[in-house]
């Protein structure tokens, strides 16, 4: 099972997602998501709450970029442009866009960050250092306070039944412990590159509370 997941190809990916001029290729920023979707999955059903709603979003973008309009999906900017320029997203409430390219890839935005810092927490962490903790307190700084009660209650129970330290470090597929610390420390800064870029262009646009 954990033979599924590389953390070598989230780096690549990711890198991949920058252009020179640091837009996004939507096509690899979703590349990145499939590994990380793989690294959720390698871990059992803990984390199925978000996986299984990340692969959803994940095929509504992969459709916008196999349609007619593909072009205009290229990367993030230009979907932002190309669906704000033609009215195709519900600012205010959803209506006739429910699942408009910008509110779905908003919703991976949020998860990114969740992603990033329990990933920067495992990082720098100690042996004796509880998963379930970090990810909790990752959780509560990010996606939690979008979700409702009832999820929030569900998640903090599943984080609990999160394995120890070392089975994350092991489902890397990077090595040992420290090939595996090395290898966050190069992948973490070009995830945050790219949620910062993200965030930014939301926030210029008034984009980050999308219905």
């Amino acid at each position: 099972m954990a033979e599924s997941f590389s953390l070598q190809n989230v780096l690549e990916t990711f890198k991949s997602s920058l252009t020179d001029n640091k837009e996004v290729y939507i096509r690899y920023y979703i590349a990145g998501w499939r590994e990380l979707v793989s690294f959720m999955n390698s871990l059992g059903t803990v984390f199925s709450f978000i996986s299984k709603d990340a692969v959803n979003k994940i095929q509504i973008l992969e459709n916008f970029l196999a349609s007619e309009n593909g072009s205009h999906y290229l990367t993030i900017q230009s979907m932002l442009k190309f669906e704000l320029d033609n009215e195709l997203v519900d600012l205010t409430k959803r209506a006739n866009h429910p699942e408009s390219g910008c509110r779905t890839l908003l919703r991976l935005h949020r998860a990114l960050l969740w992603l990033e810092l329990f990933l920067e927490r495992l990082r720098t962490s100690t042996e004796e250092s509880k998963t379930s903790v970090m990810c909790s307190e990752a959780y509560n700084e990010s996606l939690a306070q979008h979700h409702a009660w009832i999820i929030r209650k569900a998640a903090g129970m599943a984080f609990c039944a999160l394995p120890g330290r070392d089975a994350f470090f092991e489902v890397m597929n990077a090595g040992s412990h420290e090939d595996v610390v090395n290898l966050l420390g190069k992948a973490l800064p070009l995830i945050s590159e790219v949620y910062q870029i993200t965030d930014d262009l939301y926030a210029k646009n008034n984009l980050l509370e999308l219905p």
